[in-house]
């Protein structure tokens, strides 16, 4: 059912006269007199979400209204997620526009009342621009605004929180329950526990204190029990312990004693696995934590010499430690159980916009956001793949121009919500509204580099991510000094002026300085050269009206709400991906980005289409038909056959990170045969490249890992086998073969296959389909003839046992060897080989369309139909789909080539499969290293530092 909402109302502009101040907005996607919701094709879905488990419903609500090009996954996400409402109330929201208005409306109330706007008409053009991108998947605000915004509750925008806590009980009690109160709300926080004495100093009272790593354990337990007590999503923390403080080791070690714990208690026959009964007897879980280490220390680490660790209240040197060693029992670490990450402080603070209000100390749970303490962030992602623009024929351009229009748009609404936001604490709250700190990012990276025919791991790759994040940063803070013009400049801003205006010439520089690698980076870099530029003049006259404007976050939830393809500044996960169906269902397809990637590489449609269809039976492109060896890193993903190396994730981060206020949330993965010190090597490279914070993730290094049900239940059979046999009898099945009659209907095709002349004769049962079939090639008593006859026969016996046809087909078509070429059947066009030729064949008259059309293969007609009407199905009139398998010998007239590559090909996805995580697992026949969703049991995968469910759009981060 679909329909679309009209009224002169939502189009009519409001006349007002201007005023002396405020901002013009411009209109970018819009039209005066056109309300977005009018230009868009809107149905009625029903939203029901299992747990695959069990079975359960975990969420219904039918009849939602979306667009007709939402996906299933994003109106689910939305639906479950971000609408407000008691379910089946009649205050329960059902609708996107519901949804945009709250939150759009709140925005333009909030900006007219607070003087950001000239005019009524520049109220409206807001409103109309908010709309469309929200409506169009262009961006997202994070979770907190849609949860919250417009609503009776508190109007929290802010994921991302930094607490302090100092050497005092009271300080530390107050640290509890601020942190408590922000899980309860669904975000993250993080703090710097290195004000809190050692363990190696003495208290007044004479006594030895107790340590920050003692304290740590009443806060794991309070996040822990939070978490516990109902919640969707694990408590997001961060915990940060300076290098320098002499209780590092016991802190670099906690976590690494707890996984000998684990260890232990499994092999007792616990229940150690992740949520599993014993569990939670593990301590140190609930946090993320990283080191913070100094330009001094690293220096030391260079030159092998002592460093000292200082008393917290009087700063002297209490114990000297060598500075290498510590670093290798940091990388051990890390190694071992992922923890602790690494966080460098000096670095962090030479691009500090506010110093002399405080040091930054600490960031969120994830990383991305470090700024002053008791302060939050409010996060917006801008969704890349839409600013790319593509003719089709291989010509491809990113529309800088349009971008920076819409960050200037994005950046206005994320400030104007400070206005009108509550903070979980007075403390929060007080700094965030003299500091303004916002952090706008983006999603789909990954897809867009891979889209334009960059490997994620090459110059171009980067060179075009830092360029768009330059462009990113230097609009926003052009509009931040836009903004300091119309309604002043953050109150920090005067005590920290020539600070802040310093670290914008420090990027201007970095700007500058950066190198242009080809004709899709290069104006980019030219436009964000001129953003560059005018924030330099424009911040000497107005200032700012924000002390940071830019992170790159997990973009978790929202970025399943926008339907990219890959999270934050992360690659693909994998080629293949897991889609859900509107009627129920789902299917593996290939990802849309790479027909476009091949386009951009000069591949011809045919060559395409048998890439694709290459990639969609093995997951990859390692010996794709007529694929280049050189392009082959183009395809490259975090995971599978052709993994990302670990400093090709460190190299994307280092071309992002002089161009953001704050720092990235990324995970370097590793595979499981990495060492020590390759982690080590990680973690030095990451600080002579510039970064903020770096963390690692090995395959497999965790040992409290998730089992699924069906692992479990194999666990269970083999301790099972292990015990004594009481089955009185085993029945064993073995297959029994099907002889054709002595009459048997046949189909003869004679065949051109790069030159090479041959005969197939397939014959049929009667009533069931293929039974065998004979090949003909060369002489009698050659080489070749009798390889092609034992082929025959090896074929034909396993038919008569049972074996599908379609499985032959699966894993015979795309086979390549000589020889190979253009074949003399207009149906098969190309050829890889012989084998690949005759299944192709095979399946065209013997397999259902639906079945071979699952598997990519189609008549000239039907490609013919498809390139007419969209579809490869004819009108039921037309043909009996039945009568194909029986049909006679064919004479069909040559057609000329295709001209456009076909779509990528689809097939069910596995029954075992309910994302694409658990989809790779399959094809691949590895273990992804992810817990399992608490909401709906499937298996998370990791967005930045931290977990997302693409069933449910659960999170456990902050974002």
């Amino acid at each position: 059912m679909t329909e679309t909402t009209s009224g002169p109302a939502r189009g009519s502009r409001t006349k007002g006269s201007k005023t002396s101040k405020g901002l013009h907005m411009e209109r970018i996607h819009t039209t005066p007199g056109v309300h977005p919701y009018d230009e868009v094709v809107w149905e009625h879905r029903d939203v029901v979400m299992t747990n695959w488990r069990d079975g359960s419903i975990n969420f219904e609500q039918r009849g939602v209204e979306f667009p007709d090009f939402w996906s299933v996954n994003a109106v689910n996400i939305v639906t479950s997620k971000y609408f407000r409402g008691a379910v089946g109330s009649p205050q329960r929201e059902k609708s996107l526009k519901q949804l945009i208005d709250r939150v759009v409306l709140t925005y333009r109330k909030a900006g007219e009342k607070h003087g950001y706007f000239s005019s009524p008409d520049e109220a409206e053009i807001f409103e109309h621009e908010l709309t469309y991108a929200l409506l169009h998947q262009v961006f997202s605000f994070n979770s907190p605004v849609w949860f919250n915004v417009g609503t009776a509750q508190p109007q929290q925008v802010s994921a991302c929180f930094i607490l302090s806590v100092d050497d005092s009980m009271e300080s530390i009690l107050d640290w509890y329950k601020e942190e408590g109160m922000i899980f309860k709300g669904g975000s993250g926080a993080g703090l710097n526990l290195s004000r809190i004495r050692s363990s190696k100093e003495l208290l007044s009272s004479g006594g030895n204190a107790s340590g920050p790593v003692s304290f740590m354990r009443g806060a794991d337990a309070s996040a822990g029990t939070i978490k516990s007590g109902g919640a969707t999503r694990r408590a997001a923390k961060m915990v940060v312990l300076d290098v320098d403080h002499p209780d590092v080791e016991a802190f670099i070690e906690t976590k690494v004693k707890e996984e000998e714990k684990i260890r232990a208690l499994r092999d007792a026959g616990f229940d150690m696995d992740l949520g599993g009964d014993d569990i939670t007897s593990v301590q140190y879980q609930n946090a993320n934590n990283s080191v913070r280490v100094n330009d001094e220390f690293m220096k030391a680490y260079e030159s092998g010499s002592a460093f000292g660790l200082r008393a917290r209240m009087t700063g002297e040197v209490i114990e000297e430690v060598d500075a290498r060693s510590l670093f290798r029992k940091l990388a051990e670490a890390a190694w071992a159980c992922a923890d602790p990450g690494i966080q460098y402080d000096d670095t962090i603070n030479h691009w500090h916009t506010s110093p002399e209000t405080g040091r930054i100390t600490a960031s969120n749970p994830c990383s991305e956001y470090m700024h002053l303490d008791n302060s939050s962030c409010n996060l917006a992602s801008l969704n890349l793949l839409k600013f790319l623009r593509d003719d089709g024929k291989g010509n491809q351009s990113f529309d800088a121009e349009r971008f920076a229009k819409v960050v200037e748009l994005v950046i206005t609404a994320m400030d104007i919500s400070i206005s009108f936001a509550d903070f979980p604490t007075e403390k929060i709250g007080e700094t965030t509204r003299a500091f303004r700190q916002l952090g706008i990012g983006y999603a789909n990276l990954g897809a867009l580099l891979m889209a334009t025919g960059h490997a994620y791991d090459s110059d171009g790759g980067r060179g075009l991510a830092g360029a768009i994040t330059s462009l990113m940063t230097g609009t926003s803070y052009k509009r931040s000094a836009e903004l300091a013009a119309v309604v002043g400049a953050y109150d920090g801003y005067a005590r920290n002026a020539d600070a802040h205006k310093r670290v914008m010439k420090q990027h201007s520089d970095a700007n500058a300085a950066a190198r242009r690698i080809d004709d899709l980076d290069t104006p980019v870099w030219a436009a964000a050269t001129e953003a560059w530029q005018d924030v330099v003049r424009l911040g000497e006259k107005n200032g700012f009206r924000n002390a940071q404007a830019s992170v790159l976050a997990p973009t978790g939830t929202i970025g399943l709400m926008m339907d990219c393809d890959t999270t934050g500044v992360e690659p693909d996960l994998a080629l293949v991906k897991f889609k859900k169906l509107v009627g129920g269902g789902s299917m593996q397809i290939v990802n849309n980005t790479v027909p476009t990637a091949l386009r951009r590489l000069g591949y011809q449609p045919e060559q395409i289409e048998a890439i694709v269809a290459h990639i969609a039976e093995h997951g990859n492109v390692v010996d794709a038909p007529g694929l280049k060896t050189e392009h082959y890193e183009v395809f490259d993903c975090a995971m599978g056959e052709r993994a990302i190396s670990a400093m090709g994730h460190v190299r994307m981060m280092a071309a992002a990170q002089p161009f953001l206020s704050g720092a990235i949330s990324k995970t370097v993965n590793l595979p499981e045969s990495a060492t020590v010190e390759e982690v080590e090597e990680v973690y030095y490279e990451g600080w002579k490249l510039g970064l903020k914070a770096l963390a690692i993730y090995r395959d497999n290094c965790k040992v409290g890992q998730p089992l699924s049900a069906k692992k479990k239940d194999e666990a269970k059979a083999e301790t099972a086998a292990q015990a004594p046999a009481q089955v009185e009898k085993v029945v064993e099945y073995r297959p029994v073969r099907k002889r054709l009659p002595k009459g048997r209907p046949g189909i003869t095709t004679s065949f051109t296959v790069g030159g090479a002349e041959g005969y197939m004769t397939a014959n049929s049962y009667p009533d069931d389909g293929l039974g065998e079939v004979f090949l003909k090639m060369s002489k009698q008593g050659s080489t070749l003839a009798g390889m092609m006859d034992a082929f025959s026969i090896a074929v034909s016996v396993g038919m008569q046992y049972g074996v599908p046809l379609e499985t032959y087909v699966s894993k015979f078509t795309n086979m390549r060897f000589e020889p190979a070429g253009l074949t003399d059947d207009p149906d098969v066009r190309m050829a890889q080989s012989i084998v690949d030729y005759i299944f192709r064949r095979l399946a065209l008259d013997f397999l259902p369309f639906e079945t071979r059309s699952a598997l990519g293969i189609h008549s000239a007609d039907e490609r013919q139909r498809h390139l007419d009407t969209g579809s490869y199905e004819a009108a039921d009139d037309e043909v009996d789909v039945e009568g194909l398998a029986q049909s006679a010998p064919r004479h069909v007239e040559p057609r000329t080539p295709l001209t456009v590559a076909q779509p990528p090909a689809a097939t069910p996805a596995p029954k075992e499969a309910h994302n694409s995580t658990e989809l790779l697992e399959i094809q691949l026949g590895l273990n992804a290293d992810a817990p399992l969703c608490f909401s709906c049991g499937t298996k998370m995968r990791r967005a930045g530092s931290c977990y997302l469910c693409e069933g449910c759009g659960s999170t456990s981060g902050c974002s």
